[in-house]
């Protein structure tokens, strides 16, 4: 007879306090993560540390513990080709929406880096994981898919302690890649990331640089119990 689930005793452990050059670790990893497009070098990410990568990645806190997330490694030339051309197909109708000098600022703008970076991560929500009813996820059926942008976040974080880039490749038709990746209809493509080794990175974020829009100020973001009244 299984036992008891109400009968386990489960407690809380004293908590873990970390020091001042912990913390100041973390803060400068947090500050100095970019979006990464040019800057690969072509050796490939170590496997140790891709694992350990990944390992944060599954780390990432998620709804109900579902877990919803699954890491495709693409490291095949003639798939990642397939990639690359419908991402050039997507760029190509983005280009259109835009104007005038905006539109010259956005055609110079290198956007992803799938031929350059040695590997690419496509992340993935499983929407039927953890079954019908997923606890926490009853009354928002979008916390699944919230839960995996949390593990691309840890991702990208452990890639820079690593001394590995991420770029996050988001032009492209969606239908494209579940067609070239074999994705069934019930999973998402929550993100499609270029990775590998750099040497150089920018001091602020590439679109800062090159002007394409600046950071907003942290208190024109903060705001006490409500929005704003206008």
């Amino acid at each position: 007879m299984p036992p008891d689930p109400s009968a386990r005793t489960v407690v809380p452990q004293p908590a873990r306090r970390f020091d001042e050059q912990e913390r100041q670790a973390l803060y400068d990893i947090i500050n100095a993560r970019r979006d990464v497009r040019n800057e690969f070098r072509p050796d490939p990410v170590d496997p140790d540390a891709l694992r350990r990568i990944l390992a944060a990645a599954h780390a990432a806190p998620s709804v109900g513990f579902m877990q919803p997330w699954d890491f495709l490694l693409i490291r095949d030339p003639e798939l990642r080709a397939g990639v690359h051309a419908a991402f050039l197909r997507a760029n190509a109708e983005a280009e259109e929406l835009f104007d005038g000098d905006r539109k010259a600022l956005y055609r110079s703008l290198k956007l992803e880096g799938i031929l350059t970076s040695p590997l690419n991560i496509c992340v993935t929500c499983d929407r039927t994981r953890g079954g019908k009813v997923v606890l926490g996820r009853t009354h928002n059926s979008d916390m699944d898919l919230y839960s995996t942008v949390c593990a691309v976040q840890n991702l990208w974080l452990a890639a820079r302690a690593e001394g590995v880039g991420i770029g996050w490749v988001s032009i492209f038709r969606p239908e494209d890649l579940r067609g070239l990746l074999g994705i069934p209809d019930h999973v998402e493509i929550v993100a499609y990331l270029c990775a590998g080794y750099v040497d150089e990175l920018y001091t602020t974020p590439e679109l800062e640089a090159r002007g394409w829009r600046k950071r907003l100020e942290l208190e024109s973001v903060i705001h006490e119990n409500g929005w704003p009244a206008t």
